[in-house]
């Protein structure tokens, strides 16, 4: 069960919330600003030791937290490429750090995760390449991982241009794959 929902990624009822985060989990701004605001600094903590034991979180690669304060059990912190030009394999970087949140997801046998256009914020990623990637390695996993503890994915965005440009891409990739 694929969604798109308009709204705060930080009220989905969702076992796990989907972070756009950096690569030394600083949540300085934009939607991991809110979710230590909101979350608590035990979720900045949490951050800062996985940092300290593990090294930086890479490009395409997650990191998990709990949620601190917030409804939901885990934060899977995903580390999406900036945007420069394209040429800097900024695409297969996107679907990685999908692709890796959602064998984490599964790995922690969660039923439900919401998600936001990763990496098209203050990284720069063009919303309508970012949100055809997302939904296209979203599909590709759940061919590849039919059983997946994954029942419901919500694709959660503030804004209603991003909204409107994952449902574009879901119906496209329905139409392509009927």
């Amino acid at each position: 069960n694929i969604q798109v929902r308009q709204g705060d990624i930080l009220q989905e009822p969702t076992e796990v919330i989907v972070n756009a985060a950096n690569e030394y989990l600083q949540h300085g701004g934009g939607l991991a600003g809110a979710i230590v605001k909101r979350g608590g600094s035990e979720i900045q903590k949490e951050s800062d030791e996985w940092v300290s034991k593990y090294g930086k979180v890479s490009t395409g690669q997650v990191a998990v937290t709990g949620a601190g304060s917030l409804s939901a059990r885990y934060i899977i912190h995903a580390v999406g490429p900036v945007w420069k030009d394209g040429n800097f394999n900024e695409p297969m970087l996107l679907a990685s750090a999908v692709k890796n949140t959602l064998l984490k997801a599964d790995e922690l046998n969660v039923s439900s995760l919401s998600m936001p256009a990763i990496s098209s914020g203050i990284f720069g990623f063009p919303k309508d390449r970012c949100t055809q990637i997302i939904v296209k390695t979203i599909y590709e996993f759940f061919n590849l991982y039919p059983n997946s503890s994954i029942k419901e994915l919500r694709l959660t965005t503030l804004d209603n241009s991003t909204a409107e440009l994952f449902k574009k891409s879901l119906m496209d990739i329905q139409i392509s794959q009927s």
